[in-house]
């Protein structure tokens, strides 16, 4: 079967440890784009976090951000798609995140916003590209539009309050972790597997012929829904039961290991 189309998770996957794009792994990609192939990045972050990257790499596709909440344009900022959370969800998961006196980091317009600025969220800012602004006016950023929040605490804490969250507290909401210290909120309409679908239709790209690659719970989705799901060595156990192949870590290649064998072959 020839594979005409790769989503590919970051952090955990295509970023080794340092947050680069090792040399093997870029010219694997660079060599498949070259041929045709559609390669894209599917992550939780914004579209400032990814940039750098797409511009690294020379992408053209359009690139999945904030787990599939938002489907934009690398080189015009056109939004091709986004699905934001209904205003009394945000109101649940601002009261949520106070009652667990967690960090919550606030998205909305491309913009983070933070219910406190502190050491975690500028550790979190070194990801995105985005300076934190303070969240003054609940309200206000609720009737802006808010994409998804994320929290931000410790691994054992983000632990707990995955046990104790109720899922039935919200009308329209997934949460998942994306790193053990991160659990992100979206609508439940969004997924990566969804956002990987609508491009299969804006490029006639057919389910069998997609690849998707990732290492977190928030991968699975798009690794269950492509022809070839890809879990990472270093993926979460979880990821790799349910995965059709394992790849190699994140500090070995794994990406471009996958493109040498199912696609450059």
């Amino acid at each position: 079967m020839k594979y005409k189309m790769m989503a590919v998770d970051m952090d955990g996957t295509l970023l080794n440890d340092s947050k680069e794009i090792s040399p093997r792994t870029a010219q694997a990609i660079r060599k498949a784009v070259a041929q045709g192939f559609l390669f894209t990045l599917c992550t939780g972050r914004p579209i400032q976090g990814v940039e750098r990257y797409s511009q690294f790499l020379g992408l053209q596709a359009p690139l999945i951000t904030y787990n599939g909440a938002m489907i934009i344009r690398s080189d015009t900022k056109e939004i091709l798609y986004k699905q934001e959370l209904l205003p009394e969800d945000i109101h649940k998961i601002l009261e949520f995140g106070r009652n667990y006196n967690t960090t919550m980091c606030i998205w909305s317009g491309n913009r983070l916003y933070g219910n406190v600025l502190n050491d975690q969220i500028h550790a979190y800012k070194k990801n995105t590209g985005v300076e934190p602004v303070l969240m003054e006016d609940e309200d206000a950023l609720i009737r802006q539009g808010v994409t998804k929040i994320l929290w931000i605490d410790t691994e054992e804490k983000i632990k707990k309050i995955q046990e104790e969250l109720p899922g039935d507290a919200f009308s329209q909401v997934t949460f998942c972790t994306s790193q053990t210290t991160y659990l992100e909120f979206f609508n439940s309409q969004v997924s990566k597997a969804r956002a990987m679908e609508r491009l299969g239709q804006l490029f006639n790209i057919r389910q069998e012929e997609m690849i998707a690659v990732g290492d977190g719970l928030n991968d699975l989705p798009m690794i269950e829904y492509a022809g070839l799901g890809v879990a990472m060595e270093n993926a979460q156990a979880q990821v790799k039961t349910r995965a059709r192949y394992i790849t190699s870590s994140n500090e070995e290649d794994g990406v471009g290991k996958v493109l040498e064998k199912f696609v450059l072959k």
